[in-house]
């Protein structure tokens, strides 16, 4: 998993990020499409609902939960969030799980909540070294906040070097991290794996799994 993800990271350009910022266009930026692609298929969530049996949903929780703590001791933030925003989906989440998920979720949430801009994930990230591969979707909207947050030009027509700035600064920080690279053997049949997820359910095939776990209305007891 960290090595195809580390292999896609290296491939984005820096001035494909840029025009992501500025008019998110995907042919223009085509390593950063394939990179976020991959991002949003591997959905933890289909091998979750697929499980008839709600022990074997609960074995995977745990399984995923398991590898998110090693993807965080070696910084790979990019399927640990992945992962982390499978298990913490509405069509997860209004499951009934023992009250150790929940629990553990909460704690794995604490790294990247929004409502501080980000602050413990951005904390973390700074005392990081290389190999790490950031959380993408940050980086973007960081860009895009400055983008639309700042003109080109002044009033009086020079240079907003301010911009420039501030836009170089979070490009730099990503870049640093593409100098890093994993000592880790490849494994063909794994990654073949995490290649493949064309068969991975769509928002509207979850939701009717999940309710069909568990119809709407039904009162949710997390178990002790």
């Amino acid at each position: 998993m960290t090595l195809l993800d580390a292999e896609l990271f290296q491939k984005i350009e820096i001035p494909e990020v840029l025009i992501w910022a500025q008019e998110q266009c995907e042919e223009r930026s085509p390593n950063l499409t394939r990179f976020t692609e991959h991002f949003n298929k591997m959905s933890a969530r289909t091998q979750i609902l697929s499980q008839n049996d709600s022990k074997d949903r609960e074995k995977h929780v745990i399984k995923f939960i398991k590898i998110m703590k090693h993807l965080r001791k070696i910084n790979n933030y990019n399927s640990y969030l992945a992962l982390l925003s499978a298990l913490d989906s509405a069509p997860i989440r209004r499951l009934e799980w023992h009250k150790t998920i929940t629990e553990g979720l909460k704690e794995y949430c604490a790294l990247i909540d929004s409502s501080s801009s980000f602050r413990a994930y951005r904390q973390a990230l700074a005392e990081t070294n290389p190999p790490c591969i950031p959380y993408i979707g940050l980086v973007l909207q960081d860009l895009t906040f400055v983008h639309i947050g700042n003109p080109d030009l002044l009033p009086e027509g020079s240079t907003n070097f301010s911009k420039r700035w501030q836009q170089y600064h979070i490009v730099v920080n990503m870049k640093r991290f593409k100098k890093g690279c994993y000592p880790f053997k490849k494994n063909e049949r794994i990654i073949g794996f995490f290649e493949n997820f064309e068969n991975y359910l769509d928002e509207d095939a979850m939701w009717q799994i999940s309710e069909n776990i568990k119809p709407r209305g039904t009162r949710k007891n997390n178990v002790n």
